[in-house]
């Protein structure tokens, strides 16, 4: 075929950009001869034009060549070609002095101007809130900040980290959004060096968050910044609490040491994990959590109404018309879902789900109960599980600890890893025999891999997606694992099943391109830990609260059908169900709709819904539930007084508590061997 001749406007802009390419030398002749181009022809012409211009050519051309140089600033001086010539160099001197100077002027003037937005100077605040570190839980941790603070007058989030001050603002309003009433200031330095910490003021602040690094140093990054805000300290409490996350349990006695007694440190894998384990029995727990996490949502809240003072807290359940209360706070120490025949005191306050630390409204709903409604409990499902492991990383080994604690006698877990088979059998040798765990070493990427498993067999399946490996992006874990979804998303149609399957992402912006089926539940890690470190640095007397809820034992939430509840097929209202947990020593928060959990952003979650609301209740329909032993675990410096009707039941927790030395302070997620017998930190 005959190729086409480009047309001659193409080879013309082919060669002005040819000649463009060839320096500074270029742009110079361009820019003379567009000028040139314009001025002597309009020069001409007013020269031309003129009621008085000279009579001769020459006059003419001499009068251009004035009315040129003087737009040009080249002097125009007429004359012998000597004084002409003489003329434009002198011009040409001080046009170059001129601009030198100018150029030197804003040259200074622009770098002062960046030494000012950079602002090294020290913050005048108090009650503001610091952050040091940068990583992706950043954007999650200000966020929330700034959600917080939206009706509060004056408040202020620092962060510090090593990076340029001006990328740092850009990012975070990027990712963000409006701050509205917060103010927003960055400093650049490095968060371990006390001298460039002191300039975020931490002694003034209400609260100091440490995040982790990605990178593999990142603990020891954590300890070293903890033990820089030791250094910037003046006394024992001239610095504001501390909330900071590690990911390897070998580093947390070192990072509670460096963070102080009133230091809280997250392990941030643990809890991870624990929410992982949890999920694969229970896909859509994840939900939950971050509802309660996230300040857009509601969250605990202490609410005291003395006309409630002397009731039984099973009476407190249904009280509240638009709060679910879930516990007390005794002593100050947190007690989750206590018996219902527990009797409120003068001192306690009760802990309830609100959309705000104001909106808790007393309300009589037991008249909206309908007792024929409600179902019989049924018995408990404890035949063995199999779960699907499908990836492996650092958490691998505690997720699989964490499910098995609670697997019934005989269960499996299988892994398809590209791993070797020690490595896993080393992560799963646990020394409990009740579970086994069967290694397959796969691509779990390629469909061959995926298609020789009989996925149908399965209770669950937990999709994780591996470490980055050096070289290699930071995003090919999660495209590894949307890769994967995709696979079983294909093998759910192909045997005609909805796959309980939890899947594990480091971004969040990839949640809605996951393939998922009603059934599975996404955990964005590194957003739940970021959620709960902010949440804890606002309201620190949650710290115990959400140990429990996240701990291996005890009081947890719970999703479970509603058919446990209420009749499947009948109308009724959420009193009804709250009354049906009472029964069963739960406090029901919420339910997930199984119509509506594929639709975002709530995917069929209602936390804290109102006791009067009426629905038609269906099979796959879910209550929240914050269920557990109920002993109200307290820690080392504090008693949960005994209830009506379990007089002895705290007679164990008693003696288990004189037996700890603390332990549990400064602790959240802490190791999973800890077990049952941990106690939460009381902040």
């Amino acid at each position: 075929m005959e190729q086409r001749r480009p047309g001659v406007g193409a080879r013309a802009r082919y060669w002005f950009d040819t000649t463009l390419a060839r320096g500074t030398s270029a742009l110079v002749g361009w820019l003379v001869a567009v000028c040139l181009a314009l001025v002597v022809p309009a020069s001409a012409v007013l020269v031309w034009t003129a009621p008085h211009a000279p009579a001769g050519l020459s006059g003419k051309l001499a009068q251009v060549w004035h009315l040129t140089g003087e737009t040009l600033r080249l002097s125009g001086t007429t004359g012998t070609p000597l004084r002409v010539l003489l003329s434009v160099l002198l011009a040409l001197v001080a046009l170059v002095y001129v601009s030198t100077l100018v150029g030197l002027i804003t040259t200074g003037l622009t770098e002062r101007l960046i030494a000012l937005r950079r602002r090294r100077s020290t913050l005048v605040e108090h009650g503001h809130v610091v952050v040091l570190g940068w990583s992706e839980q950043v954007f999650t941790v200000v966020g929330e900040l700034v959600a917080a603070g939206a009706n509060q007058r004056g408040s202020a989030v620092a962060v510090l980290a090593d990076r340029d001050k001006t990328a740092m603002e850009e990012a975070l309003y990027s990712k963000v959004g409006p701050t509205g009433r917060t103010r927003l200031v960055c400093r650049s330095g490095p968060s371990a060096d006390p001298a460039v910490l002191a300039l975020t003021s931490p002694a003034t602040a209400d609260a100091v968050i440490v995040l982790p690094p990605d990178d593999a140093r990142g603990d020891a990054d954590v300890v070293k910044t903890l033990l820089a805000l030791r250094a910037t300290a003046s006394g024992d409490d001239a610095t504001a609490p501390v909330v900071a996350a590690v990911r390897d349990s070998g580093y947390l006695p070192a990072a509670r040491l460096a963070a102080g007694e009133h230091g809280i440190v997250v392990e941030s894998d643990t809890v991870t994990a624990r929410l992982i384990a949890q999920a694969a029995r229970r896909p859509g727990l994840s939900l939950v959590h971050r509802e309660l996490l996230d300040f857009a949502g509601d969250e605990f809240y202490p609410a005291s109404h003395p006309s409630l003072v002397g009731r039984d807290f099973g009476d407190v359940l249904l009280r509240y018309g638009n709060a679910c209360a879930v516990g007390l706070i005794r002593d100050g120490v947190p007690w989750l879902n206590p018996p219902a025949g527990t009797v409120i005191g003068p001192d306690d306050r009760i802990l309830v789900i609100a959309a705000d630390d104001d909106t808790a409204e007393l309300a009589d709903c037991a008249r909206f109960v309908e007792e024929p409604l409600m179902a019989d409990p049924r018995p408990r499902d404890t035949r063995p599980e199999r779960v699907l492991v499908l990836g492996w990383n650092r958490r691998a080994p505690l997720i699989l600890r964490e499910w098995g604690r609670n697997a019934p006698s005989g269960s499996v877990a299988d892994v398809v890893a590209d791993e070797d088979g020690a490595t896993v059998r080393t992560a799963c040798d646990t020394g409990d025999t009740g579970w086994r765990c069967v290694h397959r070493r796969g691509d779990t990427t390629r469909p061959e891999t995926l298609y020789g498993l009989d996925i149908a067999s399965y209770d669950s399946v937990i999709v994780l997606g591996r470490e980055p490996r050096p070289g290699e992006s930071p995003e090919e874990p999660d495209n590894r694992t949307l890769v994967t979804l995709l696979l079983l998303r294909h093998l759910e149609q192909r045997i005609g099943r909805e796959l309980p399957v939890v899947t594990e992402l480091t971004d969040d912006g990839n949640r809605p391109l996951a393939p998922l089926g009603p059934g599975a539940d996404v955990i964005i890690s590194g957003k739940l830990v970021g959620l709960l470190m902010a949440q804890i640095s606002q309201n620190r007397h949650l710290a115990a609260v959400f140990d429990e809820l996240f701990s291996a034992g005890g009081t947890q939430v719970h999703l479970r059908s509603a058919a446990d509840y209420v009749h499947s097929g009948q109308e009724a209202s959420f009193a009804t169900v709250v009354a049906a947990a009472r029964d069963r020593g739960e406090c029901a928060i919420g339910y997930r709709s199984h119509a509506d959990a594929t639709r975002a952003p709530g995917y069929g979650l209602r936390v804290n819904p109102p006791k009067a609301e009426r629905r038609r209740w269906t099979t796959g329909d879910e209550v929240v539930v914050i269920a557990g032993t109920g002993t109200g675990r307290a820690s080392a410096s504090g008693r949960v007084p005994r209830s009506r009707d379990a007089r002895d039941e705290r007679d164990e927790g008693d003696e288990r508590d004189e037996r700890q030395d603390g332990a549990g302070d400064g602790r959240l997620g802490g190791d999973s061997r800890a077990g049952d017998g941990a106690d939460p930190p009381t902040g």
